[in-house]
């Protein structure tokens, strides 16, 4: 695949990871970049700024030491409040502002942000407008392929979004009444990319090196953006760029390696969100990486009862060193 730009900054790979509420904070970011992602984008970050001062918010806003380009995804319904949410980010090192109107959480939708705006074209080309016209860095856009079913506008959005000056378009192949549910279709993706010049990047259920090939075939797009399929599995974005490169498959990563991966991000965890944060939140993310190894749901009910990081980290060696001992594998 050739090289993708978005503005000024070209890309070392079409693979990017999607932003994700409450997953794709700064120790992931990097974790995936590491590990062969092309872009990372931060989780959503709530236009309101008087929100900002709370903690939750504050963690997210932190850009330091992210790596570059850094891409900071901004979602709200207020044309004006965008984009004062966009400037003050790039005042805090964002280098590319993501504007949301995909998420389908009913928390974001009821406040007439997320892919609610896409009920409103009208609002939608002002909120373009608006946050373009206010900074000097690449804004893109991430919508999916419409309302519901009966309402598939995604290529009217698509035109829209180039014409306000939009650099680049990833697109959900899933409408906002879908949710998560069901397959993703690539068709609408496709015709999108035909309706418009800019790049657009394919998103919804590519969680294999195989499938990346394929709706990468299937819709023509330019890049592709790689969500859950991540979550414990970052290695994901080096198997796909090698396949794609390649033909060939990368062997799956050792129990060794697996252990070493999770550690450093268990150690991350706690040192970007304290102690008790820290603790907490690496329980899902523990939970995700064992998700296939035996003996993991037994474990995980142990785990998450553990208060403390060294605890944490004493029962993920002593996990592995089980798995090791009876010489289990990873499953791919």
């Amino acid at each position: 695949m050739s090289a993708l730009r978005i503005g000024p900054y070209t890309l070392p790979n079409s693979l990017i990871l999607a932003p994700m509420a409450g997953v794709t904070d700064q120790p992931f970011r990097q974790l995936c970049k590491r590990m062969g992602a092309g872009l990372v984008v931060s989780e959503m970050v709530t236009s309101d700024v008087r929100l900002w001062n709370t903690r939750k918010s504050s963690l997210r806003m932190v850009h330091q030491g992210d790596p570059e380009p850094r891409s900071v995804q901004i979602a709200g319904g207020d044309p004006q409040m965008l984009a004062e949410a966009a400037l003050r980010n790039v005042e805090l090192g964002a280098q590319i502002i993501d504007i949301n109107m995909g998420c389908p959480a009913k928390k974001v939708c009821n406040k007439a942000a997320g892919s609610a705006l896409l009920k409103d074209e009208s609002l939608v080309r002002e909120i373009l407008q608006a946050v373009v016209a206010a900074v000097n860095v690449p804004v893109t856009l991430k919508i999916r392929t419409g309302w519901d079913r009966q309402n598939k506008n995604g290529i009217e959005v698509a035109k829209i979004a180039e014409d306000a000056g939009i650099v680049a378009l990833a697109v959900h192949g899933r409408t906002r009444a879908d949710l998560y549910m069901g397959e993703a279709e690539y068709d609408t993706i496709a015709a999108i990319k035909q309706a418009v010049s800019i790049p657009v990047f394919a998103n919804g259920d590519i969680d294999s090196a195989e499938k990346a090939r394929a709706v990468l075939r299937a819709t023509g797009v330019d890049g592709l953006l790689i969500g859950r399929a991540a979550q414990g599995r970052p290695w994901i974005f080096r198997e796909i760029e090698h396949y794609l490169r390649t033909g060939e498959h990368l062997p799956a990563p050792s129990l060794l390696e697996v252990e070493q991966i999770l550690l450093e991000h268990l150690a991350a965890l706690h040192a970007f969100y304290g102690d008790v944060m820290g603790v907490r939140i690496a329980r899902k993310h523990v939970s995700w990486y064992l998700a296939t190894l035996p003996g993991a749901r037994e474990f995980r009910a142990h785990f998450n009862r553990l208060d403390s990081t060294d605890a944490q980290c004493a029962n993920v060696r002593e996990f592995f060193s089980e798995r090791n001992n009876n010489g289990e594998g990873v499953a791919a």
